[in-house]
């Protein structure tokens, strides 16, 4: 006989009588897409190249979809949850017991890896894993020699030629237009209303913006969440704006940590949060001249910023990070090496890193219009990334070198100004600390988009997944059953302050989302 579970997948496998045919939905390989919420899978065949309307050549796009908990399910949401390059239907899976709770339980939920990433007309580089492993190696800081810019420009002449020997007959078919297109697509497929219910996440937001310029007329909801700015994604050698807040944030580790001395072992007797900063900086600094042994392992200067980076992602990292520095700072490394594999959580290249990256350069390098013909030209790039942000500056140069000397073009590029009028308003997001895409980016793109409002969040982290808040629970619940916007003004605030005991307790909606979210969103 068969269980509760399996008729409740027969049943959400079958199509209802106004669905198209498209789409065939059945269990998912578990080995792929595991979830804790029932989960199921299907195809959808869409065109290769949009812009050739004659071809007969077609793309399959894998989805995944968690049901809606509260039956009859009200529609569809579709989600992309950044990078560019994060997988669709995996981070679904891990997040569906949250996404559910936030979106009120009465949508299906859907995603798929876009073009580029997972299964989907993958992009790479090398032939095998040592190739892709040495390509990540030489992924450092800017900042972390008095060579490094010139290494990472080379390496830019290096990887733009290997990338287009290896994958030029794809590199064009990847871009954030197409994949608007497709979400298009699946809207078209799903048999419902016709009209895109949507939330993005980080790159995310620019899918969204692309689609709601390209297709007003087909936007029912849709949540922009942790804001890029589209306009320098698509037309600047560098993402500038997305690093303006990233010292501020940076710096609230350690105010936070100072206003909570018995939860937070970096905090000292009479030290102000400025100077606790600064002995932070002055340890950067020496461990780039003397990297620090902890066993076998070498903690240097590249390493040190990369775990700061990945902990500003969310507050859930920052006891971990905070413990770490202060046994860095003490001489006391017993247990450093734990501190460290709890943020980065593992050492050396994985496959999803080296699928990421691949992803991250074929995308975002084929959607940028900018080139730049030498290293001359790149270094006044790089000062304004200096310029912009101290903690974040020499992270970003690597991809912008690699995109400057780009040899494919996306086959369809955006070119719009990013005003529109959607058929219903669009609700952006924006926490007032998240370094990654600051609370301005947010106001800067609904400004172009007639009606939306911008939900400011009161705290740290990238997008509002970053902050246990009741209240954003409240108003997108509210947005998604009734479309319902906050009136213009609102801050909600964070339930719980950083180094909080009770922090993303597994009572809140938003669970061990914070644990995940470096590995979901990896910005490069």
């Amino acid at each position: 006989m068969a269980s509760i579970l399996q008729l409740f997948f027969l049943a959400a496998a079958t199509p209802s009588s106004n669905s198209k045919p498209e789409i065939q939905w059945g269990a998912c390989n578990a080995t792929e897409v595991g979830s804790s919420v029932p989960i199921v899978c299907g195809n959808l065949e869409v065109p290769l190249d949009y812009t050739e309307p004659s071809s007969n050549a077609t793309l399959t796009l894998q989805l995944a979809r968690v049901p809606a908990s509260s039956q009859p399910s009200k529609g569809s949401i579709l989600f992309n949850f950044g990078g560019p390059g994060a997988t669709g239907r995996g981070t679904l899976g891990l997040l569906g017991p949250a996404l559910l709770a936030l979106t009120s339980g009465h949508y299906d939920l859907i995603a798929f890896d876009p073009r580029g990433t997972g299964n989907t007309l993958p992009f790479s580089c090398t032939d095998n894993d040592i190739e892709g492993d040495t390509m990540l190696s030489e992924l450092i800081l800017g900042n972390s020699s008095d060579v490094a810019l010139g290494r990472l420009w080379t390496r830019g002449t290096i990887n733009a030629e290997l990338c287009f020997q290896k994958s030029k007959a794809t590199g064009s078919l990847i871009g954030t237009a197409f994949v608007a297109r497709d979400l298009i697509s699946v809207v078209d497929a799903l048999g419902e209303d016709g009209m895109l219910r949507y939330w993005g996440f980080s790159y995310g937001t620019t899918l969204g913006a692309t689609v709601a310029s390209m297709f007003p007329e087909k936007i029912d909801r849709m949540i922009l969440d942790g804001v890029q700015n589209p306009h320098q994604y698509y037309n600047s050698p560098a993402d500038f704006e997305e690093w303006s807040f990233s010292d501020n944030e940076f710096s609230g580790i350690f105010s936070s940590c100072v206003a909570a001395p018995d939860l937070c072992s970096l905090a000292r007797e009479n030290s102000t949060a400025a100077e606790l900063e600064q002995s932070v900086w002055d340890l950067i600094d020496t461990v780039k001249y003397h990297p620090i042994a902890l066993g076998s392992f070498m903690l240097d200067y590249n390493t040190l910023k990369a775990i700061i980076v990945l902990s500003m992602y969310t507050t859930f990292y920052w006891p971990a990070l905070t413990t770490l520095l202060d046994m860095l700072l003490t001489g006391n490394t017993q247990g450093a090496l734990a501190a460290a594999l709890e943020i980065l959580g593992g050492l050396g290249p994985t496959e999803e890193a080296r699928q990421m990256f691949m992803s991250v350069m074929g995308i975002h390098c084929a959607d940028r219009t900018v080139r730049l013909s030498s290293f001359d030209d790149f270094l006044p790039v790089v000062n304004k990334l200096y310029n912009t942000s101290k903690i974040f500056g020499d992270v970003t140069p690597e991809i912008t070198a690699i995109c400057a000397q780009w040899k494919m073009k996306a086959q369809e590029i955006y070119d719009g100004d990013f005003k529109a009028k959607t058929k219903k308003p669009v609700l952006f997001i924006g926490n007032t600390g998240d370094g990654f895409t600051p609370l301005t980016s947010a106001y800067n793109v609904s400004s172009g988009f007639k009606d939306s409002v911008v939900l400011e969040v009161n705290g740290y982290g990238h997008s509002s997944l970053a902050v246990p808040s009741t209240c954003v629970l409240n108003v997108v619940t509210a947005y998604w059953l009734n479309g319902t916007l906050p009136e213009l003004g609102t801050i909600c605030q964070a339930d719980t302050p950083p180094f909080s005991n009770t922090t993303l307790t597994k009572r809140n909606a938003w669970g061990d989302i914070s644990r995940h979210l470096g590995k979901i969103f990896q910005p490069i």
